[in-house]
């Protein structure tokens, strides 16, 4: 039989703090959802940010989250969408900007892009 885990998410984007009971077998996001509780979303498979959130106390699993580096998973990022609670959590919602810069920013920070001869046609 699951067990049932209090997750308390901070959402930036209006201030509020919502609680929700998430069993241990449900995605965090699905479970919030069904209990009234809106958050941003968008792939709903762990490929992209919009659902990433920094996880401030808590245990979670995540194993389907391909949208994260797993060096941004170890700094306690997480996607709700694919996330699985462990333990009680406190979770906050990010900014998917912030977090696809702290991901990729390194590669497209290094000013403007060299366009090479074009492509021929057929």
């Amino acid at each position: 039989m699951p067990h049932s885990y209090t997750v308390r998410i901070h959402d930036r984007r209006t201030n509020h703090i919502r609680t929700v009971k998430v069993p241990d077998d449900r995605y965090i996001l699905q479970t919030a959802e069904t209990q009234g509780v809106a958050l941003p979303f968008a792939c709903r498979n762990g490929a992209c940010t919009t659902c990433a959130v920094r996880v401030l106390s808590g245990d979670l699993y995540q194993p389907e989250a391909m949208g994260l580096s797993p060096k941004l998973q170890q700094r306690g990022y997480a996607l709700l969408c694919v996330s699985y609670p462990r333990s009680d959590l406190e979770v906050e919602t990010q900014d998917e900007d912030e977090v696809y810069e702290l991901q990729f920013g390194r590669y497209f920070g290094k000013g403007k892009i060299k366009v090479g001869l074009p492509l021929d046609e057929d």
